[in-house]
Formats: structure tokens, C-alpha cells, sequence
């Protein structure tokens, strides 16, 4: 069932096809959203996800897109906009994590760790903007990083993109009020399956960081707090970052 019920919002998450993404997917359709599910190469994930809401009785589709590429972007959007005809919230998940020291971080893994985060946010928020204006509660939530915050050992590349997707949450923040709220969500020490195309096996820093609260996180726990952000409760949240880690980091 692809339809939409009568007044059902419609989030697109990108990156949805394992983890954080897939957490998210499911947290908001248990909230009565439709699901627009992308991924870029994980493509059998992305429609086992689809297959789950699908069966849950869920509004769901697949949007097979490169957030890197503004003209897959907004081919997806139009995908969307064919579908059901608006978008209520943008949540930008997609990202690379991955670790090296400096000296081995090539320019390759430099710019397409920064493109992957920064370039797919700018470029999934613009291409978005016309439909989460017509929404009456557009909200685009975009997931950042712990290390963005404390800085950490092999990522410049990931600290840097996370760093400025901070920056660009603020921005987005003036731009779009008072319409649409910007929010960023900043997991941290979060129990996750690791896969080596996208993310080191084993971050430097979850050795020498221990949360206040004596566990990792869940990506359950980090949807949680994205579906409050998307939902009424939080129409008047805007450009803030949100930390969802256990007391691993107390800032603002």
C-alpha cells in the first residue's frame, strides 16, 4: 500500500537502509508518517525496510538516489511528488565515517566524506524546499555526530562534515522560519551494525570515551528524539543541536 490516509504526513530519511536511518523510519511510521526510504547502493536493505512498513501497513517507497548528485536528488523528489504530492519532513541521515590518520586521508576520502554529509544535506534541503513549504509542519532534522562537539583522533574529514552540518542546521534555521524548523540530532556511543563501505569497524574514540550513563546508546533511543522534532510538540525547536548520548558529552 503505497496510498496516503486522509491528513498523513510524508518523511523522506536518507541513508535508511540499516541502523540510525532504519530506526528512524520505523519510529516515525509508528507515528502515522509514510515513509519515503532512500538509499544509494544498498538497494536490498533499502526495500527489505519498505517491505517491513509495507507490512505494517505503512505507506512506503523506495527512492534509490546519490545524495551527491543534485540531479538524482531531485529526481527523487519528483518520485515523492508523483507519489503523494507533498513532503513534511526531510531527515538527513546519509553519511561516511570512516577513519585514517591525516597522512593517509586521501583527497578522494576527503571530498566524498564532505559531499556524502554536507553537499547531500544542502542538496536534499533545496531540492525539498518547495514541498515542505507547502506542508503546514515542514521540518528538516539533519543527524550529526558526536565529534563534531569533542573532536576525536583519524577523522578530520568526519569531524569537519559533521562540524559544518551544525553550522548549516543554523543557517537553514533564518532561512526557513518561520515556516519550517532546522534541527540537528547528535548521537554518540550508539550500538550499531558496522559496514566497512561507509564506516570504520571500531571508532578510536569509543575506547576512551565511557557515557555517564553506564551503556551505548540505541539507535531506537537517537529515532526517539527525531520523532519529537518532527512532531507538534516541537514546532517551536528551531536550530538547535539535540545530543543523544548518555552524558559522553555535556555542551551545547
Amino acid at each position: 500500500m503505497t496510498t496516503l490516509k486522509p491528513d498523513q504526513k510524508v518523511a523522506l530519511v536518507t541513508g535508511a537502509g540499516r541502523n540510525i536511518g532504519r530506526a528512524i523510519a520505523h519510529a516515525l511510521a509508528k507515528q502515522g508518517f509514510a515513509l519515503a526510504i532512500n538509499v544509494r547502493a544498498s538497494v536490498s536493505e533499502g526495500q527489505a525496510v519498505v517491505d517491513e512498513l509495507l507490512a505494517l501497513g505503512t505507506p512506503a517507497i523506495l527512492c534509490v538516489a546519490d545524495v551527491t548528485d543534485r540531479h538524482s536528488v531531485q529526481g527523487m523528489m519528483d518520485l515523492i511528488e508523483s507519489n503523494w504530492g507533498q513532503l513534511d519532513v526531510l531527515v538527513n541521515n546519509a553519511a561516511i565515517r570512516r577513519e585514517a590518520p591525516l597522512e593517509q586521508v586521501s583527497v578522494e576520502d576527503w571530498r566524498n566524506t564532505l559531499a556524502v554529509v554536507l553537499d547531500g544535506a544542502f542538496y536534499c534541503s533545496q531540492a525539498a524546499l518547495p514541498l515542505l513549504r507547502l506542508s503546514p509542519m515542514g521540518a528538516v532534522i539533519n543527524i550529526g555526530g558526536l565529534t563534531a562537539h569533542t573532536g576525536a583522533k583519524n577523522r578530520p574529514h568526519v569531524v569537519t562534515a559533521k562540524s559544518g552540518l551544525v553550522g548549516l542546521t543554523r543557517a537553514l534555521a533564518h532561512d526557513l522560519a518561520p515556516g519550517i524548523t532546522v534541527n540537528c540530532v547528535s548521537p554518540g556511543m550508539i550500538s550499531t551494525q558496522r559496514n566497512s563501505d561507509s564506516v570504520s569497524a571500531q571508532p578510536n574514540h569509543h575506547a576512551t570515551r565511557h557515557p555517564l550513563i553506564d551503556r551505548r546508546g540505541t539507535a531506537e533511543e537517537v529515532a526517539a528524539m527525531v520523532t519529537f522534532l518532527a512532531s507538534d510538540q516541537a514546532r517551536f525547536v528551531t536550530g538547535q543541536v539535540m545530543h543523544v548520548n548518555g552524558g559522553t558529552y555535556l555542551g551545547s
